[in-house]
């Protein structure tokens, strides 16, 4: 699948997918990287290690600290793959190092499945 790479970088993984959008302020802890949100689908699980794969980011601006601290806390997920990355999620993914590409049909991608990121290229596979 071929996308637009938002922040450099590859990396290999298991998907954990969302067909909601995440808010990382209140929805992500930043210390343990489970999803802490009410009611989010993904509620209770960890993104840390993963490919997370979301349509696009909602909430407070903070959440670009967030995306920051769970890298720094070495919870983070290995790469994120949006349908859209706006400001937020940019920001984040850009201050933690963490590799992103957007532009990707995420209906394609199931958690469980093993994926390779390489946002240089802005390409993702499904292994």
């Amino acid at each position: 699948m071929n996308g637009r790479m938002i922040s450099p970088g590859t990396a290999e993984g298991e998907a954990i997918v969302s067909t909601e959008p995440i808010g990382f302020y209140g929805g992500i802890d930043a210390k343990t990287g489970i999803v802490i949100e009410k009611g989010h689908e993904l509620e209770g699980q960890s993104v840390t290690g993963k490919v997370l794969v979301f349509p696009c980011g909602k909430g407070s601006t903070v959440g670009s600290y967030v995306i920051y601290g769970l890298a720094k806390n070495g919870v983070g997920p290995a790469a994120i793959v949006n349908a859209e990355t706006e400001t937020i999620v940019a920001t984040g993914v850009i201050l933690a190092g963490i590799p992103c590409v957007d532009g990707i049909d995420i209906s394609q991608i199931q958690s469980g499945d093993k994926v390779k990121v390489n946002a240089d290229d802005g390409t993702v596979e499904k292994l």
